[in-house]
């Protein structure tokens, strides 16, 4: 996964270099181009605009940086050397996720470019030869162009069990290290999962419940470390259950296999299970996606 924000990266310059090509200065709008999305590829996207002169717009429904920011604060990482927008050659190998972000905040900073952070796009319509653009805050814009860089992690898929709109039930882990004393439940078995519980096995009673019989596609290293977790009774991990419901006090926990149902004393629990893909959004805003060998084809209507 090393080169996946330096892809993005290069993606969000190329889609805008692409675009300055086939803009219309004769249409009346409020803007040249709304980039949605603040991620790597909205980012860079965004410091291209700049770069060729174009009056922008970068909404982005949650906080600069999208899936980055949703890293634990001492997540390392992994990325190639990239070229950025306006910045110039970068050459990381690792990285902190906060490193990460106070370099896009300083370039973004220096270059008089503000995101537009807590502004969830609701809909994009074509008329007139513009593109008319409204959020969940009930703002209005017009674009000559709009570029989507939204990703493919969507939002958090729910378990759909009694108890999960709790206050103690989260879908990202963002400061490990000021969760202490706590008994917590992991759930998932993808790198996420593991990382988070893995992160706070130093001062928490973890315990990671997966559906899955063993971990599969994930890093090397993650696989190296959770092995030596369980080697060490670090960790009560539990393949083959599913959680039943999430109470104040505990959760219940369910084995697959033989039906056995367990209740375990319980302060926090972390929800791993995937991301809806962005579907619905996209066919609402006029994105026919039609499905050839397994993988999404889009094309505008």
């Amino acid at each position: 996964g090393m080169g996946l924000i330096r892809n993005a990266v290069e993606q969000g310059k190329q889609a805008v270099e692409n675009l300055v090509r086939k803009l219309d200065k004769n249409v009346a709008a409020d803007y040249d181009l709304i980039i949605i999305g603040a991620g790597p590829a909205g980012i860079s996207a965004s410091l291209a605009a700049k770069k060729h002169n174009l009056s922008s717009l970068t909404l982005e429904q949650d906080s600069l940086g999208g899936t980055v920011y949703t890293f634990p604060r001492k997540k390392i990482v992994m990325t190639s050397p990239m070229d950025i927008p306006l910045y110039g050659k970068i050459k990381l190998r690792e990285t902190s996720k906060t490193e990460l972000l106070t370099l896009w905040n300083d370039v973004l900073g220096k270059n008089q470019i503000v995101i537009r952070e807590q502004s969830k796009v609701e809909s994009i319509v074509f008329q007139d030869k513009i593109f008319v653009v409204e959020t969940a805050n009930n703002e209005k814009f017009t674009a000559r162009k709009v570029l989507l860089s939204i990703g493919r992690r969507g939002t958090p898929r729910k378990l759909n069990i009694p108890g999960e709109m709790s206050e103690k039930v989260a879908y990202r882990l963002l400061e490990p290290e000021l969760i202490e004393n706590k008994k917590v439940v992991v759930v998932g078995g993808g790198d996420s999962a593991i990382e988070t519980a893995l992160l706070l096995t130093d001062q928490n009673q973890v315990t990671l419940s997966y559906r899955g019989d063993s971990f599969g596609r994930i890093k090397v290293g993650n696989s190296q470390k959770i092995k030596e977790a369980i080697s060490l009774q670090q960790i009560d991990v539990r393949f083959n259950t599913n959680l039943k419901s999430i109470e104040d006090d505990k959760v219940v926990i369910a084995d697959t296999l033989t039906g056995d149902v367990t209740d375990l004393e319980n302060d926090l629990v972390y929800i791993f299970a995937g991301g809806e893909l962005p579907t619905q959004f996209l066919e609402k805003v006029g994105i026919r996606i039609t499905k050839k060998f397994g993988e999404a084809l889009l094309k505008h209507n």
